[in-house]
């Protein structure tokens, strides 16, 4: 039996995005996201833990986000978690982990890309679209419920 090596960051754009072109002539983009969590401590006072996730694609969405992402943007991401080791210069080694991304949400009204590079128009992420409101049937009981 195989695992499951799934990451869902939701955040935002910490700087543009830099793209490199491989030798093989595809597209790789990096950039980072910030992720951030709120709470309030034992004597009320509200904390927040930033946290930073090196985001990396390749191919179409590699070219896509390096040409549509900037520093600032909502973005959701799906990918997988990928540590790589190395050796620094000094001769340590050292770790880096990173998000390897295979579909990615501009929030706001933008475009969702996937891998495949087939945009799908959607607010929302991951894959699902929203319901047209022509669509809904008037009898459902449930759509009183939906709080918008």
């Amino acid at each position: 039996m195989s695992g499951v090596n799934k990451a869902i960051i939701l955040g935002r754009v910490g700087k543009d995005p830099e793209t490199r072109y491989m030798t093989n002539g595809e597209a790789v983009t990096s950039f980072s996201v910030a992720t951030s969590e709120t709470w309030k401590d034992k004597s009320g006072e509200k904390q927040e833990k930033v946290e930073w996730h090196n985001i990396t694609a390749f191919r179409k969405l590699a070219e896509i986000m390096g040409q549509y992402v900037h520093k600032g943007d909502m973005i959701y991401v799906e990918g997988k978690i990928s540590t790589e080791k190395y050796t620094d210069k000094a001769g340590v080694e050292k770790y880096s982990t990173k998000i390897i991304a295979d579909q990615m949400t501009m929030l706001g009204g933008k475009q969702q890309v996937n891998d495949d590079a087939q945009p799908e128009r959607t607010a929302q992420p991951a894959k699902q679209a929203a319901k047209p409101a022509s669509a809904a049937k008037v009898d459902d009981p449930f759509d009183s419920e939906i709080p918008f």
